[in-house]
């Protein structure tokens, strides 16, 4: 496995990381219900080499840091954790907002190291900016976290490029997780070369379109019912098919290349810089072995032309959240 630096002091880390959002929740019934399959795939990354982990507290809500916890038991120092605060959730899985108050900071960080069942957490986001609290404050608590060690490295996510800024004002920052894919591209614009000039990590979700990328759904009836994507601007109604139809060139690109289309996606993601490492998330081994052979897939100067011809920028129908969703992004 290729790797990747996590900043310009961080940990090295697999080019390709996993995201183990999908193992617990979001994506249909079926993807909280067969624990044993998601260790093993887990198992199955370590094999690989893939060392970076992405969850959450409010994965779950509050299992999946459990479950990733139970995975790398006896493995901990293969692997590089990373969890996000900030989105609270009930016991019931309701949300509650958003939280960047420095005391919820700590509390959320104990309760993360109680989960995972670790001593420190290697990166902690902060999942999303919270517009009534200062980012001085949240960071200023994030940073208590490293002095006291329990924290190594510090993360963002879905921050706004000038809320970036003023958080390395107060600590340094190692990485920024924002959703980035060949559909969602706005990072382009400022918070890449933001990430390049501070020499930070720029972590993307959601690299395959949340699926989308991959061929795989036809039709929205191909999402089981609690999937969270029925309710995706980009999954419904005359956006599907207007996706599709460009997921469909991408793909004949992907099969002229000897590659499938999600290999083909994560590889243009790498050719955007070396400080740029995606979390595809899976469930199963077999997608997890796949994902992992996109480090091995080369694009050259005319393959990026072709892809960009037929999946240029803003070509995605669809906002990537509806409406609340939005609103809680690029804060």
């Amino acid at each position: 496995m290729k790797t990747r630096i996590l900043g310009t002091d961080g940990p090295a880390v697999s080019a390709i990381g996993l995201g183990c959002m999908g193992m617990s929740e979001f994506y249909g019934a079926a993807a909280s219900r067969n624990a044993t399959e998601a260790i093993a795939t887990i198992h199955r990354a370590l094999d690989l080499g893939v060392s970076f982990l992405d969850t959450a507290d409010m994965y779950g809500p509050f299992t999946n840091e459990k479950l990733v916890g139970a995975a790398i038991k006896g493995r901990r120092d293969e692997v590089v954790i990373a969890t996000k605060f900030g989105n609270m959730r009930g016991p019931n899985g309701e949300r509650l907002g958003i939280n960047g108050h420095p005391d919820y900071v700590r509390k959320a960080c104990d309760e993360s190291l109680a989960r995972l069942d670790v001593d420190h957490i290697d990166v902690y986001y902060q999942h999303r900016v919270d517009p009534n609290v200062p980012i001085e404050d949240t960071i200023g608590a994030m940073g208590e976290l490293v002095a006291a060690g329990k924290v190594r490295f510090l993360g963002m996510s879905e921050a706004a490029p000038e809320t970036l800024e003023r958080a390395l004002e107060v600590h340094a920052i190692h990485a920024l997780q924002t959703e980035y894919s060949l559909w969602s591209r706005d990072p382009e614009d400022e918070l890449l070369p933001l990430c390049e000039k501070f020499g930070i990590a720029f972590v993307p979700y959601s690299p395959l379109g949340r699926g989308f990328l991959t061929g795989r759904f036809k039709s929205p009836d191909d999402l089981e019912a609690g999937d969270f994507r029925r309710n995706n601007p980009r999954f419904k109604g005359e956006n599907f098919q207007k996706n599709l139809d460009v997921v469909a060139k991408v793909s004949e690109i992907a099969m002229e290349k000897g590659c499938t289309p999600a290999q083909l996606a994560l590889a243009w993601l790498l050719a955007q810089g070396d400080h740029i490492v995606p979390i595809p998330g899976t469930t199963q081994r077999k997608r997890l072995e796949e994902n992992v052979g996109a480090v091995d897939v080369v694009l050259d100067a005319a393959d990026l032309a072709r892809i960009e011809s037929v999946a240029p920028i803003g070509f995605a129908a669809g906002t990537r959240y509806d409406e609340a969703g939005m609103r809680s992004v690029h804060l």
